[in-house]
């Protein structure tokens, strides 16, 4: 039913845990499902230097949860807002219809935790300005 690597992403996550001075945080969650994935971003100069996350829910939310870890650590903010739902899928070598909305989660988990760190930066450079 999973591939060996969605296999080695649930039983081995990478990145788990929380960045306590992160620099955007981001929360998605399936009220169908209960899946509920946090992810964690610093940036220093315009690149993910460290990513962390918390999940809650199945392997295959804590599998994609993983693998998009990896596939952000050291991307510029533009490179991760282009990791697509499919993307992580097909990292993980697929993944079961049924299970194809955890991905949509890590992916839209990603993009929050980057929506909020753009945020941030904003009302940094208002405070500035005023």
């Amino acid at each position: 039913m999973y591939s060996e690597k969605v296999m080695d992403h649930f039983q081995n996550p990478r990145n788990v845990g929380e960045i306590e001075d992160a620099s955007g945080v981001g929360t998605e969650g399936n009220p169908t499902c209960g899946d509920l994935m946090t992810i964690y971003i610093k940036v220093e100069d315009n690149i993910i230097t460290d990513i962390k996350f918390k999940t809650f829910g199945c392997g295959a939310a804590i599998a994609t949860s993983s693998m998009i870890t990896e596939m952000a650590i050291g991307k510029t903010i533009e490179e991760a807002l282009k990791i697509s739902r499919n993307d992580v899928a097909d990292e993980l070598e697929g993944l079961p219809p049924v299970k194809m909305h955890c991905s949509n989660l890590a992916a839209d988990a990603l993009r929050a935790a980057i929506a909020d760190y753009k945020m941030k930066q904003a009302e940094k450079e208002q405070s500035k300005s005023s």
